[in-house]
């Protein structure tokens, strides 16, 4: 079991959700943080809200990015008024400290999970880290990367599934994933939206993801990870992939 805020996770804990935007975005960040909240208290389920403050590994180099300044004071706001932890990511070992100290979770993105200059420097901070498992590795490989941060001394823990390369332009969930995950004795989340990213027919991938969400329930997951936008024709970040806000309630109610 490992403690987030206010919130234990793991062992026979009640299932959590971890959800938010792809990215800062200035204009509807709060909006969605508040109505994210508003769900989980009316369902009461932990919540963790997530939300990058820079996507450094955008596609383009045009892509839309986020702004730094903005994400500050948006998770301040956020934990101050609406009292719920946050996650973000960081992309190099520097970053650790800053963010360390704002958020409750700091992640791991899934091209950096085997990098221990990144996971020693956000196992230091004492918070719970979150490692996102690459698309490229096998699940045996996280018990090493799980070492990595356990050489810090922090034992707060998640390790989270969000698919497999399989071939070009698409990824595929291997439930035997979540098992062998599990045995390395730390919660394990499930990437619910990321694990049905493809490029070509996004909208017809996006019917894949209750189902892919109650089989890791099914299995013992211990967190539901979602990225959701209330507006998604203006989303400026994944807006292929991610969940329209308007279904979540319905589909944690299914879920559940």
């Amino acid at each position: 079991m490992i403690i987030v805020d206010n919130i234990n996770i793991g062992e026979e804990n009640s299932l959590a959700l971890i959800a938010g935007p792809c990215v800062i975005e200035e204009e509807n960040t709060y909006r969605i943080a508040k109505k994210l909240t508003e769900i989980t208290s009316e369902l009461n389920i932990p919540f963790i809200f997530k939300c990058s403050w820079d996507k450094a590994n955008r596609t383009k180099v045009e892509n839309y990015r986020g702004t730094e300044e903005y994400a500050v004071e948006t998770f301040e706001k956020i934990k101050k008024q609406l009292k719920v932890p946050i996650l973000t990511d960081i992309h190099i070992p520097e970053q650790a400290k800053k963010w360390g100290e704002i958020v409750d979770v700091l992640q791991i993105p899934a091209f950096l999970s085997r990098q221990t200059d990144m996971l020693v420097a956000a196992g230091k901070y004492g918070k719970a880290v979150n490692v996102k498992k690459a698309q490229f590795m096998n699940p045996f490989e996280m018990k090493d990367v799980i070492k990595k941060i356990e050489s810090t001394g922090n034992k707060n823990i998640l390790v989270t599934e969000r698919g497999t390369s399989f071939g070009y332009d698409t990824l595929v969930v291997d439930m035997r994933s979540l098992v062998i995950l599990k045995e390395f004795g730390y919660p394990v989340v499930f990437d619910a939206t990321h694990s049905i990213r493809m490029e070509n027919y996004p909208e017809w991938q996006k019917k894949f993801i209750l189902p892919l969400a109650r089989g890791a329930v099914a299995i013992g997951v211990n967190v539901l990870f979602f990225e959701v936008h209330d507006d998604m024709d203006k989303a400026l970040c994944d807006s292929k992939w991610m969940l329209d806000l308007k279904y979540l309630k319905s589909f944690l109610e299914d879920i559940r």
